[in-house]
């Protein structure tokens, strides 16, 4: 019996190695036979940019022809994430003009990035950028698995014409976090929770259905003028005031701005939805601690015409604010938003209303439905003030009333970015509570009003001076008067433009740098004071002198403006300076004068060179490039992107 035992085990032993043995023998022919995939390299186009795709690190393949001056690229060596991906790589060296496939690695976003022409490419200079990233050689690092399909911000990417596959993106889970210590802006939450009260109770089913409902009404300024219906009222009951309870404030000493609210009195709001309306305005006034030191607010009404209610200096605390917002009346009239916002940017930011120019200036705009007139230009002229527009829009157009609308996108052609930073779209006037404390916290978020910086107060400004022999006494006095003619135009403080001065023959001498002067009456008196030292030119040695002198201490944030003004032909190299400044990032405009070599201004001056140098047969011309040389450091200014 024993011996059965262990015959029968012998057996089973064995025939399981045997089908152990078959089950490897099977898995490594299985193995033989299944083939890994051949990774495919997506290809672009020229114009997309890298902030498109979402993917941390990937391959390409570009198109030939990306050399092309429409395909910007912002930054050099580490472009900002606006930039063209294969506009970069040509730019970096990488790819030459007849494309190829490129490596592109997302690193994090600067505070600055410096333009210079390489390899056929003029990249731009940039203040700063929430991305970046870096090309290199399309050579696979070993073990990392690179996408054969890239994942795209938009299923509208200019990627897909190139027959990519695109992807929606889904944002990652939240991780868990330990306890931090709470924060001035946590803070609000608290002050909101507790100073906000409920506005209205949730309707039924029933007053919801009814809401939704557009009836005509004999009277209504866009049924009339626009064959919109106007809306009904939230509801059949009256609508009690409503306690904001015991003031508790938001200190905020580092949210100081200048805040303009531009709220609809049009007729279609109707009372109880303009009663929500100043609600939300109270509940602001509230959470700011309104003063001096701190934010002031100031309430425009727009309808027909727009009207000032109260303007920034009017009332210097939180308790008066509240009551003044408490005791405005509804105007009616037509919803002419473009109007209100052309007003405030001519009249409401001025000195005599309050106005701080240390404080940006903020605009609050809020929208039942749609504006009855165009929006974009006026927008446009505000933005390029320093003015920083927000909207909330409130119940937008049905698909019916869709072919009402003056201005489709009118928000996002307004806003001073289009990132969705500065706009807020409300379903229901039931939730526009709910923007009270987002809205706070981006209108004090001091670091991302971009718009507050314009071309005449965001720049470090260097004037560059021959004053060699050949110019003379009485024309040096005139080329000190355009620099003062120049100067003038900007804004300056220690916090906006800064102006410095070099003057130059074989040698070269600083007359002020940047943290000389900090007011505009010291910095003319010292332009006035500035001596003709007569001598040689030596134009090469005189930049090199600059970048070390005046733009070595420029801040960070600024642009860097040198202006070189000229009248002979250099005895020294300028092209090796011109390439140092422009690799720098030092924006150049190259003024000559009467013998001076038109070549050698086009060198010197920031590519396009059309747009950055200018020649004029007399000294006494000169005055009248002051104007376009202002508009050209502006219009250069607000071509940068509108993220």
């Amino acid at each position: 019996m024993r011996t059965v035992v262990l015959t029968m085990k012998a057996s089973v032993i064995e025939m399981f190695l045997v089908l152990l043995v078959t089950g490897v023998h099977s898995n490594k022919e299985t193995s033989k036979k299944i083939k890994r995939p051949k990774f495919t390299v997506p290809q672009i186009n020229c114009d997309v940019k890298a902030g498109k795709i979402i993917n941390p690190e990937f391959i390409v393949k570009c198109p030939a022809g990306c050399q092309d001056p429409k395909f910007h690229v912002y930054g050099t060596d580490v472009y900002a994430s606006y930039s063209s991906v294969c506009g970069a790589a040509v730019h970096s060296g990488v790819l030459d003009n007849s494309g190829g496939k490129i490596l592109v690695r997302k690193v994090a976003g600067l505070s600055g990035y410096k333009g210079s022409y390489s390899n056929g490419v003029q990249s731009l200079s940039l203040p700063r950028w929430r991305e970046s990233f870096i090309v290199l050689e399309s050579k696979p690092k070993k073990g990392v698995t690179y996408p054969s399909a890239l994942t795209y911000s938009s299923s509208k990417s200019p990627a897909a014409q190139a027959g990519e596959t695109t992807k929606a993106y889904q944002r990652p889970p939240i991780p868990a976090t330990t306890a931090q210590p709470v924060t001035l802006m946590q803070l609000l939450a608290v002050t909101v929770a507790v100073a906000t009260p409920t506005i209205l109770p949730r309707p039924s089913p029933s007053a919801a259905s009814t809401t939704s409902i557009r009836r005509p009404e004999p009277v209504g300024h866009r049924s009339q003028e626009m064959g919109r219906v106007p809306k009904e009222e939230l509801s059949t009951q009256s609508l009690e005031p409503v306690s904001l309870g015991d003031p508790i404030f938001f200190h905020s000493a580092d949210c100081k701005i200048d805040l303009s609210f531009l709220i609809d009195g049009s007729t279609s709001i109707g009372k109880r939805r303009f009663r929500i309306q100043k609600q939300l305005l109270a509940g602001v006034a509230q959470a700011l601690d309104i003063g001096p030191a701190g934010p002031l607010m100031g309430v425009v009404q727009y309808g027909d015409n727009p009207a000032t209610h109260f303007n920034l200096k009017t009332h210097m605390n939180s308790r008066d604010l509240k009551t003044a917002i408490e005791k405005i009346t509804q105007r009616g009239g037509l919803s002419n938003v473009g109007r209100a916002i052309s007003f405030v940017t001519k009249n409401f930011f001025s000195k005599a209303n309050g106005n701080r120019s240390s404080a940006p200036n903020v605009v609050v705009v809020m929208v039942d439905g749609w504006p009855t007139d165009k929006v974009e230009e006026a927008s446009r002229l505000a933005r390029e003030s320093g003015i920083n527009i927000f909207f909330i829009t409130i119940e937008g157009a049905a698909e019916n009333e869709k072919q009402y609308v003056v201005e489709p996108n009118f928000a996002n052609k307004a806003v001073c970015r289009t990132n969705g930073f500065y706009s807020f779209h409300v379903q229901s006037w039931f939730g526009l509570h709910k923007t009270l404390q987002p809205l706070v916290k981006r209108v004090c978020d001091t670091d991302r009003l971009a718009c507050s910086k314009t071309c005449l107060n965001s720049a470090d400004i260097g004037f560059v001076i021959d004053g060699s022999s050949s110019v003379g006494t009485g024309n040096f006095r005139t080329v000190l008067q355009f620099v003062t003619n120049l100067t003038k135009e900007f804004e300056i403080s220690d916090t906006d433009t800064r102006v410095g001065a070099v003057q130059y023959t074989y040698e070269q001498r600083l007359e002020f740098g940047f943290d000389q002067y900090s007011s505009k009456p010291d910095i003319l008196n010292a332009i006035k004071r500035v001596g003709y030292w007569s001598g040689g030119t030596s134009t090469g040695a005189a930049i090199n002198f600059a970048l070390e002198q005046l733009f070595k201490k420029s801040k960070p944030n600024k642009r860097k403006l040198m202006i070189l003004i000229t009248d002979g032909r250099s005895y020294d190299d300028v092209r090796i300076p011109a390439m140092a400044a422009h690799l720098k990032g030092v924006i150049t405009y190259a003024i000559g004068v009467a013998w001076a070599a038109q070549e050698e201004l086009e060198v010197i001056a920031t590519h396009p060179a059309r747009d950055h140098s200018f020649f004029v047969d007399e000294f006494d011309n000169l005055y009248q490039y002051v104007p376009r040389i202002i508009q050209n450091i502006c219009t250069e200014f607000n071509s940068q992107p509108r993220n």
